[in-house]
């Protein structure tokens, strides 16, 4: 990697809510079957609020994991990009804890500090309610989200490598 930006990978949910663990589940994923390069920071963000701003904040690249309303069928994937995210009307929130993504990039950008890109990978949830574990759909739907990290990875020239074995799922909600 040539740029000393880093590059985030971010998983957003709330783990008590079944499907709206889609974020923090899928960084547990990735972190056990990748290692990943300097400057690539793999986190696990929670509920963050508008305190996802500064995760956004002076980065190459920014790929966001969470789950998001839609007409489409339970487990189907939604990949944004850049100013779509901001152009488009947002998507209905799941709930109140939400990152309002949109918010927080319009946030970095009237304070100038906007990351270069920014890749939303959303996938419809079945069900948030309460429980800790994601409902079929959903588990169905984490080695497509992978695959696309994975994917928008390489096109950045930053590949993970597979780990050899895997490391252990530390799911300790699950």
């Amino acid at each position: 990697m040539t740029d000393s930006k880093p590059i985030r990978i971010l998983g957003v949910g709330n783990v008590l809510c079944t499907d709206d663990g889609l974020g923090p589940y899928t960084i547990k994923v990735l972190e056990s079957l990748y290692e990943f390069p300097e400057g690539i920071e793999v986190i696990d963000l929670g509920t963050p609020g508008m305190d996802l701003t500064p995760y956004l904040a002076d980065a190459r690249m920014v790929i966001v994991i969470d789950t998001v309303r839609g007409d489409e069928a339970p487990g189907t994937l939604r990949l944004l990009r850049d100013r779509e995210i901001v152009a488009t009307p947002p998507p209905d929130r799941m709930s109140p804890h939400e990152p309002g993504l949109r918010e927080a990039l319009m946030a970095t950008e009237f304070s100038d500090c906007s990351p270069d890109e920014i890749l939303f990978v959303g996938v419809i949830p079945e069900s948030t309610g309460q429980g800790t574990s994601l409902t079929t759909p959903l588990m169905g739907a984490v080695p497509d989200v992978v695959a696309a990290v994975v994917a928008e990875l390489e096109r950045l020239q930053s590949p993970a490598v597979l780990r050899d074995p895997p490391g252990e799922l530390d799911v300790w909600w699950g």
